[in-house]
């Protein structure tokens, strides 16, 4: 973190925090393709930790936008209108309310999920451009590039596939290598093929419009390499680096495709915006739309140097979110550029990648209508394995093991006791805790407004993983605290005591509500009911004390069930026919 990111303040149950120098906060989670369902991987990779983000800055009272959306553009999209015979527009309609339905049911609380085939977002993006071109930031220049002479028709970057010259991947796009990560050109790609024919395409020339990236990298080195050396993550860092040290080219910023945003000058016919201008811009376009329905003044959360800007992305992503989306900021003039851009690595599954043409995932909608009332644990699962500085694996035996050992018996068992024992002892009210005069009860007291300081430190660092891990200790420091003590046998000797160990452990699930809730929300709401909380009064900034003498507890209802193993069984011998069959086809 930067050292003046943040600042030490006394908060009023004496613990220490940090208070934001930021007016407000824009956080950006990458939009996804709308041309297929999402899979946990996609969860993984940028939706979760943007929404951990973002509600624990909203538990803070900061002002936060957390915007997403559908990318609706690009040539992904018009392969998936071609294959399944119907046009992009079915196809990016289909999976735009398929997948903010899922985002939704799921829990991922976006303030905004537009899309780029809005009406408003054309407008602003065809602005966008024509502000750059009104300030020569591009260059007209006429090349020569891939025609499928077949279906009479330039070819995107991803209507060309190769063998990668990198690493040798048979399947690389024109633009990128997925295996490797490696951004490429069409004319570098071995054995290149229309993706459209499976010819070889042959080269006729066009005009376009190029975005001179090397006129800027004297400014990307002083931005990134001596501004943002200390606190980008080093995946996201070093591949800044080695892309600005090994010298940036001209990109080309438009296509020759029907679908997309027309380019708004005359010439142009048959040319639309190339997808990675297109797509951040999104994120304005969306924060126009909020701003519209929540009166709101838009230019606050994009043009204000109070704002704070953070993008959530997949490590696929990062060159586009840290390199060209900036020089486009920085050409056009007014805009603010992202703080941070928080990348994690992939998640595989069960040891293998994930992959759409193998059905090799498990999709979002379809573990909803298994799991429909699990959000959470998928949710501290993905946490728990989050490819933060690498990439990691989910499988579904973790995923029984830690909703069995970790969520059902320390979290779930921790707050059943501790509310059981209060109506067995107590009736159900918030017993006397005057009797807290031990070394142990203060020693206790500190340890749960500390959890407050490494959730959120880890938090403000982006370390999600670390961050959930110190609020689920501090279940186990309850466990702990109620086995040492034993209540339920002080309870014949010294009624006072047992008392004070009671509040005790009831102040600890109060406070486990706050510091699950950006983690666990379901759950987090489940223990503020039980504890017959007003959620709506409760903050990050908590006292030490939030339940009273006397206080009304509701009666104890299990937060988790645990998971048996043919629930498992299903899902792995689920994967397997999915990935049977998508090799018996293939082999047709």
């Amino acid at each position: 973190m930067n050292k003046d990111q943040s600042k030490i303040v006394n908060l009023p149950a004496g613990r220490q925090g940090r208070k934001s120098k930021f007016k407000r906060y824009t956080v950006t989670a990458a939009l996804p393709y709308a041309n297929g369902p999402l899979h946990i991987g996609h969860l993984a990779g940028a939706y979760l930790p943007a929404d951990i983000y973002a509600r624990y800055l909203r538990l803070k009272g900061e002002d936060v936008l957390f915007v997403c959306g559908s990318d609706e553009h690009g040539a992904a999209i018009t392969l998936r209108a071609k294959k399944d015979g119907v046009s992009p527009k079915e196809i990016v309609d289909k999976y735009h309310h398929l997948n903010k339905k899922s985002f939704e049911d799921f829990g991922i609380d976006f303030d905004i999920f537009h899309r780029t085939s809005s009406e408003l977002h054309h407008k602003t993006a065809a602005d966008f451009f024509k502000v750059l071109n009104d300030k020569d930031e591009f260059v007209r220049k006429t090349t020569e590039q891939y025609y499928d002479e077949e279906h009479q028709q330039f070819l995107a970057d991803r209507y060309i596939t190769g063998t990668c010259p990198k690493c040798d991947y048979g399947n690389a796009y024109g633009d990128q290598c997925e295996k490797c990560g490696s951004s490429l050109s069409p004319k570098e790609l071995i054995n290149p093929k229309s993706a459209l024919s499976g010819n070889q395409p042959v080269l006729k020339e066009t005009k376009h419009w190029y975005l001179p990236m090397d006129k800027y990298e004297r400014w990307l080195k002083e931005w990134i390499i001596d501004g943002h050396k200390d606190d980008w993550k080093p995946n996201v860092f070093g591949q800044c680096k080695s892309w600005i040290e090994g010298g940036l080219k001209q990109r080309a910023m438009t296509r020759d495709l029907d679908w997309g945003v027309k380019v708004p000058l005359e010439g142009a016919e048959g040319k639309v915006l190339y997808v990675w201008l297109d797509a951040p811009i999104g994120y304005i376009s969306a924060t126009k739309q909020w701003a519209a329905d929540n009166d709101k003044n838009w230019e606050d959360y994009w043009k204000d140097n109070d704002t704070k800007l953070v993008h959530f992305i997949g490590k696929d992503n990062i060159v586009f979110h840290c390199i060209i989306f900036p020089i486009l900021l920085k050409a056009h003039g007014g805009f603010i550029l992202p703080d941070n851009v928080p990348a994690n690595e992939f998640l595989n599954l069960e040891g293998d990648k994930f992959s759409t043409s193998r059905n090799w995932a498990v999709w979002l909608n379809e573990y909803l209508d298994d799991f429909p009332d699990k959000q959470d644990v998928l949710r501290y699962v993905l946490c728990a394995n989050a490819p933060e500085t690498k990439d990691n694996d989910f499988t579904w035996r973790d995923f029984q093991a830690r909703n069995n050992n970790e969520l059902v018996a320390n979290l779930g068992n921790f707050v059943n006791r501790v509310i059981t024992l209060v109506h067995k002892f107590y009736d159900g009210k918030m017993p006397d805790g005057s009797e807290k005069d031990t070394v142990e009860d203060t020693k206790l007291l500190d340890k749960i407004m500390d959890a407050y300081d490494y959730v959120e430190q880890h938090l403000e660092n982006y370390e999600f993983r670390a961050a959930q891990s110190e609020a689920m200790n501090l279940a186990r420091i309850g466990n702990k605290y109620l086995a040492d003590n034993e209540p339920w046998k002080l309870i014949k000797t010294d009624k006072k005591r047992t008392g004070a160990i009671l509040n005790n452990s009831l102040q600890i699930a109060a406070h486990l509500s706050i510091l699950l809730a950006p983690f666990l929300p379901s759950t987090s709401n489940k223990i503020a009911g039980l504890l017959n909380l007003n959620k709506s009064k409760l903050s990050w900034d908590a006292e030490d004390v939030l339940l009273k003498s006397g206080h009304q507890i509701n009666k104890a209802e299990l937060l988790f069930a645990k998971i048996e193993d043919w629930e498992i069984e299903t899902q792995i011998e689920k994967l397997q026919k999915a990935k049977e069959k998508a090799q018996s086809i293939s082999n047709i």
